[in-house]
């Protein structure tokens, strides 16, 4: 089957909690997908290799059903191992221009860069397919998380070319504010997955983009 196009980072960023298990978790994700959300990264903190590749494995055939575009969050080897469509890096993970020059120019490699524009502007140099910024608000998924205020999407989008997505905190009541800051995309994890229904979720978070574009 045919492979989403990498570049096209824009609109509901799916990431996926801790704890689930391989088929409820494929059931929360597809339900995101079919209300919108055009990427999805896995992000398992807890998980073991062996469950963390079964996961990565079935999420990446589902992405794929779908044509969304799938992401391993830190783990370059698992990227490589299931051919995944890219990796989301944090500062602490391994060289982004490393794993541009391991995984080749037609995969999507993102890089967290908290509150610090000099940080995005250098992961864009270094070969970064969209860099992100936050946490955007308390967060639960990292309570101790840097704050980045909205104004760093402004001021980038001044001075970068690359996609900007916006993280932690990001609800269905203040995801408008990160997207009229300048956000391309918005990463969500509670806010979407600890929801009653994730597909109805997902399309209200859709809509918001509707709305900003107008």
């Amino acid at each position: 089957m045919k492979k989403p196009h990498p570049f096209n980072i824009s609109g509901l960023y799916a990431v996926t909690p801790n704890g689930y298990s391989t088929d409820l978790l494929c059931k929360q994700v597809e339900a995101a997908i079919q209300g919108g959300a055009k990427l999805v990264q896995y992000r398992n903190k807890t998980a073991d290799a062996n469950l963390q590749l079964r996961q990565a494995s079935a999420l990446l055939a589902l992405c794929r059903s779908y044509q969304v575009p799938f992401v391993i969050n830190d783990h370059l080897d698992l990227c490589a191992q299931i051919d995944a469509d890219g990796l989301h890096l944090g500062a602490t993970d391994c060289d982004l221009g490393a794993a541009r020059r391991l995984l080749g120019d037609d995969k999507i490699i993102g890089a967290s860069c908290y509150n610090q524009l000099e940080l995005a502007i250098k992961a864009e140099q270094a070969g970064a397919t969209y860099v992100a910024f936050g946490a955007c608000f308390s967060s639960e998924t990292k309570p101790y998380a840097l704050q980045a205020p909205l104004s760093i999407f402004t001021e980038a989008k001044r001075k970068m070319a690359i996609p900007l997505v916006g993280i932690g905190g990001i609800s269905l009541e203040n995801a408008a504010s990160v997207l009229q800051a300048g956000a391309d995309a918005i990463a969500v994890v509670g806010a979407l997955f600890n929801t009653s229904d994730i597909k109805e979720t997902s399309q209200q978070f859709t809509h918001l983009f509707k709305i900003n574009s107008i």
